[in-house]
């Protein structure tokens, strides 16, 4: 019996690390866009608005329905559906068609199209954004994981500290308080751990509800990665914002638009036409009193509006031109936003590479000396164990602000990709495990131009 109880404990036992040492899924930062920008609601929203628009284009160069007519005209009251009694008598038939003044069509058109098409480069737009919150939530949850890493690395290390204070204190070459500082600084990391995995739970339905999907399912690790170098100067990246950027492209069509809708209501001081056609069918009349042979006649005829009314099209004038200058200078104030957004984040990618650069090579390898330096000196009652702790938090501290400038650098990367319009780089050259120490190997990347929300919190 004793033997079957061994054995029940020692299955379970591997049974609950091999669950437990069960790797997540990697997530594929290329196959998330991808997923989000064919299942976003809003993205389909968008879709279907410039669907919209695009049909309506269709229909502004169309002309009116022409209008038939048939009537019985001058019938006699005393005798009705008699048509040989009164010369006046008799069946019409007749057709009429509206034409608007030559021009007015296509004009009208025009200005449609060039509705739709701004709505269309909305779309494109709108994958930007969706893409860069995709990114920034991505990274973001690399950065958490790390944050969750040296979390528990230094539970262990903190664990370590207060087995050797207490062999210290045992023999009487410690205090008592030392094992209360560690006790206190592993609650602070327990109290940081509470709150990182909070944080990635947040995340995880951030990045659920950017890819439509169930709020809890789980989202796999985040693999490491390079920093990628940029290929192009501020001032090509400006270039090339202006020339793909869909917002921009987007404005110009508002623009145009308003210059089409000024030469519209420039035709509105013309008029329109109607033209008519009428058939009359006459009976042949032969009484005491008139003799009709009964020829049957026709009659054509055009009508046109009478354009008096100067004061509701200056106003329209006016309307079309302000509607002109109103894009025209959205888009210089968006180039303005460009060119700045560009150097801003620019400046600030050079300074999170250069922190990284710092941490890897200097800072975090000198940090790590130190605290090995103190741990030995403490064994021998060198350094207090205030130093040892001190020597710790500021390790883990560099490696927290190493982590969090990685992923700020790859967040202000998909901002600047936003931005210009186009993604800058390939994907960075995922690693399973990187070493701390270790600079990854840094290559320029090409640029390709991208297929081209509103972020939940």
């Amino acid at each position: 019996m004793k033997n079957f109880f061994v054995v029940v404990a020692t299955t379970l036992i591997f049974t609950n690390c091999a669950l437990a040492e069960e790797p997540k899924p990697v997530e594929n930062l290329s196959n998330l866009v991808s997923n989000a920008l064919t299942n976003n609601p809003e993205l389909k929203a968008s879709q279907s608005r410039w669907q919209m628009f695009a049909n309506k284009s269709r229909q502004a160069s169309s002309l009116e329905d022409p209008m038939f007519m048939f009537k019985l005209q001058n019938m006699l009251v005393r005798e009705p559906f008699v048509f040989n009694k009164d010369p006046q008598s008799a069946k019409v038939i007749g057709i009429s068609q509206q034409l608007p003044f030559w021009g007015k069509r296509a004009i009208k058109q025009e200005v449609a199209n060039y509705e739709a098409e701004s709505f269309k480069w909305s779309i494109e737009e709108r994958k930007l954004e969706l893409t860069r919150m995709v990114k920034e939530t991505y990274y973001q949850l690399w950065a958490v994981d790390k944050g969750l890493e040296i979390v528990d690395k230094n539970l262990k290390i903190l664990a370590d500290f207060v087995t050797i204070t207490e062999s210290k204190y045992s023999v009487g070459q410690g205090v008592q308080q030392d094992i209360y500082k560690a006790g206190l600084e592993k609650s602070r990391m327990l109290d940081m751990q509470i709150t990182l995995k909070q944080q990635r739970k947040s995340l995880e339905a951030n990045l659920n509800y950017l890819l439509y999907r169930p709020g809890n399912t789980p989202v796999g690790t985040i693999a490491d990665f390079s920093l990628p170098l940029l290929p192009l100067t501020a001032e090509q990246l400006n270039q090339t914002a202006h020339d793909k950027r869909p917002q921009v492209k987007s404005l110009i069509s508002l623009a145009n638009k308003g210059q089409a809708s000024h030469r519209l209501a420039q035709k509105e001081f013309y008029p329109d036409f109607n033209l008519s056609f009428e058939y009359m069918f006459k009976e042949a009349i032969s009484t005491d009193m008139v003799s009709d042979p009964g020829y049957d006649m026709f009659t054509v005829g055009v009508t046109f509006n009478l354009p008096f009314q100067q004061q509701r099209r200056r106003a329209m004038l006016a309307e079309s031109t302000s509607e002109t200058n109103m894009a025209t200078e959205e888009l210089n104030g968006l180039k303005n936003n460009i060119s700045y957004t560009i150097n801003d984040t620019l400046a600030q990618l050079d300074r999170r590479r250069k922190l990284v650069e710092l941490y890897r090579g200097g800072i975090i390898p000198q940090a790590e000396q130190s605290l090995e330096s103190a741990v030995i000196s403490y064994r021998v009652s060198k350094v207090d164990f205030l130093t040892l702790l001190d020597g710790r938090m500021t390790l883990f501290n560099y490696e927290r602000e190493l982590y969090e400038s990685q992923a700020e650098y790859m967040m202000k990367l998909a901002q600047l990709e936003a931005a210009v319009g186009i993604d800058l780089v390939s994907a960075p050259v995922l690693q399973m495990t990187a070493p701390l120490a270790a600079v990854p190997e840094q290559a320029p990347s090409q640029a390709a131009p991208a297929s081209g929300h509103i972020q939940h919190h």
